[in-house]
């Protein structure tokens, strides 16, 4: 299993666009020992071990995840068998490599590239394969088929990038709350939350170091799903709320503890073991429920309905690798 801590990293160069593009009018990718294509309802990975298929659908819903998070904390798994594995300015791309029966039968595969070009790789992908009229930020009830032959591209879509705070959404010199003149409207899940603000009356000496805003608000106008913004940020600390439906398009596998309170409605978790995906638990959250997701496994939420998620992030600099070397233990807590 690879961890934060390894010493060897295979870098490759940037990636390579085939043409002429083929019967369905999509173009293919290469990096390193990777191939991708897509026809009309399918993703098709190939590396020197084999061959892998995916729905284009599910592919990329998670490709999109992978872009927008900048490969995120840890382990990216589009599915149980093929992912990516952020090392902090490389990534590590893989067939297989955690997933159990894979290694067991040998046909497990990965290699190691530098981010960027493998982030340029990816969001050509996205570029070229997301058609007109459809969005994989979004749930399936609010934007059109990732399915057909080429027709048309979204780069609204594609290129929507998350709202990030440095201090506390709000305050001078940060992200604006959402609002209808930002052209973010009410979704449709969300028509009874209030939106009216906290007044805040700050003591002499204080102005614009004191704020506040109504989250539930700031939630109801989020445009898209399974997507944390940084509302909140003290030292290390990050809030990250997020509007859930569907399916969470990744398992993501956690390279250290993660906080989740559910705000509203339901969802439920999926929590498999990060290097087999062995299956572990199952966890129903409701409305007021907290749990820790702990470091050393890999999850996926449903939602039946839009709900309001809160993610909290320790962004300590180097806390992977003292997660990966057990210095500290998989889980916040021993009762």
């Amino acid at each position: 299993m690879a961890t934060a801590q390894d010493e060897v990293m295979v870098t490759r160069g940037p990636h390579v666009a085939h043409g002429p593009d083929n019967r369905y009018g999509y173009r293919s990718f290469e990096i390193g020992g990777f191939r991708f294509e897509r026809d009309e309802y399918f993703a098709h990975i190939t590396c020197p071990k084999g061959s892998y298929v995916m729905s284009v659908d599910a592919f990329l819903r998670a490709l999109m995840r992978d872009v927008a998070w900048g490969f995120f904390y840890g382990w990216v798994n589009f599915d149980e068998v093929f992912g990516t594995c952020n090392h902090y300015g490389s990534v590590e791309m893989y067939v297989g490599t955690y997933n159990g029966a894979y290694r067991k039968a040998g046909t497990d595969y990965r290699e190691y590239f530098l981010s960027q070009p493998l982030f340029a790789c990816f969001k050509a992908m996205l570029d070229d394969w997301v058609n007109e009229g459809y969005d994989p930020f979004a749930a399936p009830l609010e934007t059109g088929s990732p399915y057909g032959s080429k027709h048309g591209s979204n780069p609204g879509a594609v290129n929507f990038q998350r709202e990030v705070a440095t201090r506390i959404v709000g305050l001078p010199g940060d992200a604006p709350l959402r609002t209808d003149a930002g052209g973010r409207r009410i979704n449709r899940a969300f028509t009874d939350v209030a939106q009216d603000e906290p007044q805040v009356h700050a003591e002499p000496g204080f102005e614009g170091r004191l704020g506040g805003f109504n989250l539930f608000r700031y939630l109801s106008r989020s445009p898209v799903t399974w997507n944390p913004s940084i509302c909140a940020v003290i030292r290390n600390s990050a809030y990250c709320p997020t509007t859930e439906e569907f399916i969470l398009p990744v398992e993501h596998g956690n390279d250290r503890v993660e906080w989740f309170v559910q705000l509203s409605d339901e969802i439920e978790w999926t929590v498999k073991d990060k290097a087999t995906a062995e299956p572990r638990a199952r966890v129903i959250m409701k409305a007021g429920d907290v749990a820790a997701m702990p470091a050393d496994i890999r999850h996926q939420g449903y939602s039946p309905r839009r709900s309001m998620l809160l993610v909290w992030e320790n962004m300590t600099p180097g806390l992977e690798k003292r997660y990966a070397s057990g210095e500290l233990p998989p889980y916040p807590v021993e009762f």
